[in-house]
């Protein structure tokens, strides 16, 4: 099959999806450009802070939400079941559960002047269901920061031509927030300027690797170390300091690398080798559930409801750019998946032989290996440098998603230990977030592979848990309530199936930790579902 002709489809549905479904949300939300935003009416020039441009909103907001997720669940899953499931889950998901649950919470946060999802939970289902559904979020966005750690510890052994295009975008953006908010310049000029550092930054970075002299098990910790000073200090900035100026630099280099890679598809279409369907049961376990938890951000990631209502919100000037941000964006991140598919199906070998996709896959790890087959898709435009604009490109929104998936656990920790239960030192930012990189730090320690697998269930159990509060606030508003509670019972059953049967598998292995997380997110789910029905019920009565 024509890879150009399968991603043009699956583009083209994307597409309509945001024209047509994107609309439809738009109005059932009421979105109203008159109103004030939350940002506007509590300004206090830390978290509310509103963006200059709607663009520079965007780019924090994809920048955050997209990360690795959309690269690595996809790499696997074709590689496991067969890229037409996996094909089907993004583009579905991303238009009926992904963008409805990424504008839904950011919707439902500008209601509530701004406040995160949990705050959301305990306005309309009471406090006990604030404290489940907070500790549940304390729990798993540790293990996203820990993944994330991961991940890029990983790609700096591996490609340590990346290390100071990565780091050196930290002061470009520093100067680019500096250029647009303090000394007022139009955004164009402190873009370009940024830009033109970080480009020449790349060339330095492909010309001087960093590679560090110790074995690779020794340098993966120490940049583990590296990262997780980067998050405590990035995470306790102002947003408009770093976070919004960074995030709107990777934008660019995101629109880059998928443009690069749409007009390479474009130019060499190669065929797909991978088989359109692999087995029903595989390495990674049974298609359902376990699909739908492996690929998370490019289909529904419930950190982006964390994203949506615990910085996006804060930031909006407009509410007429809710949906191009908050519906929009997921749409982009759903082809930034198919991309990815495209990339590792068509771009890499299938079947025997040291160089295929299969094999590359267990010896080098996902993200190297869609930079392979990237690098192919892309080499009439980039030559022989496409897998390293690949990588470095990823590891600019990695670094976003650490520092971002950092302060919002921060948040959480203040708000639950703090605030909820009364522990006054947890109310400092400076301890929190401390506490918050150490907890990471321990289980970043643990085999990738094993922490992916409850990392994916516990993200995709926050969005459906975060889709059953949204469904509250629309029947409290006296709107349809369908479109949001389907796709919540959906990944619910899905994603409790999928924990319960990653908890057997990590109990096999000795697991003990992360058997233990798995089952306690299963408790807290099932008595957040459980305290949701009874307070539904009492607000009929």
């Amino acid at each position: 099959m024509n890879s150009l002709a399968l991603a043009a489809a699956a583009c083209t549905a994307l597409y309509l999806g945001y024209r047509f479904y994107g609309g439809f949300f738009a109005r059932l939300w009421n979105v109203d450009p008159e109103r004030k935003t939350p940002a506007v009416r509590r300004r206090d020039g830390v978290d509310y802070i509103p963006a200059r441009h709607w663009v520079v909103l965007f780019g924090h907001h994809f920048a955050s939400i997209a990360g690795a997720g959309p690269i690595v669940g996809p790499v696997l899953a074709c590689a496991v079941w067969g890229w037409l499931p996996a094909l089907l889950w993004v583009v579905i998901g991303a238009i009926f559960l992904g963008a409805v649950h990424d504008f839904s919470a950011l919707m439902a946060s500008l209601r509530a002047e701004g406040k995160s999802i949990a705050d959301i939970a305990e306005t309309h289902l009471g406090h006990r269901v604030r404290l489940i559904f907070g500790a549940f979020l304390w729990v798993a966005l540790v293990l996203v920061v820990a993944v994330f750690l991961q991940l890029a510890a990983q790609t700096f052994v591996m490609k340590p031509q990346m290390v100071i295009p990565t780091f050196g975008l930290i002061p470009a953006a520093l100067l680019a927030g500096v250029m647009m908010y303090r000394w007022e310049m139009r955004p164009w000029i402190a873009t370009v300027i940024g830009l033109a550092i970080l480009t020449m930054l790349m060339v330095v970075g492909y010309y001087r690797p960093v590679a560090l002299p110790w074995e690779p098990g020794q340098n993966h910790v120490i940049w583990m170390l590296v990262l997780g000073a980067y998050c405590y200090c990035a995470s306790i900035l102002p947003v408009n300091i770093l976070l919004q100026p960074r995030d709107y630099l990777s934008t660019f280099l995101l629109i880059f690398g998928m443009g690069a890679g749409y007009v390479g598809l474009a130019l060499t279409h190669p065929k797909v080798q991978a088989p359109p369907f692999v087995a029903f049961s595989g390495s990674l376990g049974m298609l359902w559930p376990m699909l739908f938890v492996t690929i998370a951000c490019g289909a529904i990631s419930g950190f982006h409801s964390l994203v949506a209502s615990g910085t996006t919100s804060k930031q909006l000037a407009n509410e007429a750019d809710a949906p191009r941000i908050g519906f929009g964006a997921m749409i982009v991140e759903g082809a930034v998946g198919v991309l990815t598919i495209m990339a590792v199906v068509a771009g890499l070998r299938w079947g025997a032989g040291d160089d295929t996709y299969a094999v590359m896959l267990r010896k080098q790890g996902p993200l190297v290996t869609y930079a392979t087959g990237y690098s192919h898709l892309t080499a009439p435009l980039l030559g022989s440098v496409g897998g390293l604009i690949a990588l470095t490109v990823l590891n600019a929104f990695v670094l976003t998603t650490l520092d971002t998936a950092t302060r919002i656990t921060r948040y959480v920790s203040e708000e639950l230990f703090g605030e909820g239960l009364g522990i006054k030192p947890l109310r400092s930012r400076w301890i929190s977030t401390l506490i918050v990189v150490e907890c990471a730090f321990y289980l970043a320690l643990f085999p990738l592979n094993t922490v992916w697998r409850v990392f994916g269930s516990a993200n995709q159990l926050i969005g459906a848990l975060a889709l059953l509060v949204v469904t509250v606030v629309l029947q409290r508003l006296h709107k349809p309530t369908l479109y949001t509670l389907v796709p919540a019972i959906f990944m619910l059953v899905t994603t409790v199936g999928a924990l319960v049967f990653q908890a057997e598998a990590l109990l096999r292995e000795k697991q003990v930790v992360l058997v233990v997380i798995a089952w306690a997110l299963v408790l807290l789910s099932l008595m957040m579902v459980a305290d949701s029905v009874i307070a539904v019920r009492k607000n009929r009565g």
